[in-house]
């Protein structure tokens, strides 16, 4: 994970370090992006002068800082937003000093190397107290410096800045909780219809048909009576006939009712 931080912590060295300078009170003498010209005879041109410092490619450089800063303070491994203020402090100050701040904030024996004891030791420790810590130790030493009325205001603002980007490297490469399941929603209630009445139970059912069929008993009934009371052959016609007029309005209210 620490070595996303690479292009962002250099990028931000490169806007910290500006172009070329060569001013007279800077023991580092003609630079450009940050690299002195000790860096650019040791690690391009041996024989370099204040031009070829001036007319230095941002190419070269960046692999000065990633194989004599970064690379060699093993930045890789460190965690995000640590490994950035000790690569920044490293560029400003020298990588022996930046290492030995490093171990001293680890109670461990200062002797400028960043070993795997070093690694180790940085992994138990949380990097935001660790970065806070490098930057104050960073902040004490450089107003000791004799040219600190000189370029005190400019490194004062730079420490600010690498302290407040750092921290927040470190904040944004923490493992962040799950974010709680969403509560399920109670499903809609499923829609009920009233309990339905079989055919048994309903108008114009059963119960109609049996009043119905009552109603047709009692009709025979009278009709058979009057058949038996009845002697001439006339009452019975008019007998059967009633019988079946009557008959028939049940049957047709039946049907009307069943529809």
């Amino acid at each position: 994970m620490a070595s996303l931080s690479r292009e962002p912590a250099l990028a931000k060295v490169l806007e910290h370090e500006g172009g070329y300078t060569n001013h007279p009170a800077d023991p580092g003498g003609p630079t450009n992006f940050g690299i002195t010209i000790a860096d650019y005879r040791k690690h391009v041109k041996a024989d370099a002068r204040a031009a070829d410092v001036q007319a230095m490619r941002l190419g070269e450089a960046k692999a000065i800082y990633r194989a004599a800063y970064w690379d060699a303070m093993r930045c890789d491994e460190l965690p995000a937003g640590l490994d950035y203020a000790t690569f920044d402090y490293g560029v400003n100050s020298g990588v022996g000093r930046a290492v030995r701040v490093l171990q001293r904030l680890l109670h461990m024996a200062d002797d400028g190397r960043m070993t795997d004891t070093v690694i180790a030791a940085v992994d138990q420790r949380d990097p935001g107290e660790l970065i806070a810590a490098l930057c104050d130790e960073r902040l004490i030493f450089l107003k000791k410096l004799k040219t600190w009325p000189v370029f005190g205001a400019g490194w004062g603002r730079r420490v600010a800045d690498v302290r407040t980007v750092a921290i927040g490297m470190a904040s944004q490469a923490l493992p962040q909780a799950a974010p709680p399941k969403p509560a399920r929603e109670n499903p809609a209630p499923e829609k009920t219809l009233p309990p339905q009445p079989d055919k048994a139970t309903r108008p114009g059912g059963t119960t109609k048909r049996r009043s119905i069929a009552a109603l047709a008993a009692v009709v025979g009934a009278v009709l058979a009576q009057g058949m038996h009371q009845a002697g001439a052959h006339l009452a019975a016609v008019a007998v059967v006939a009633a019988a079946l007029a009557i008959a028939g309005w049940l049957a047709w209210r039946w049907r009307r009712q069943r529809r």
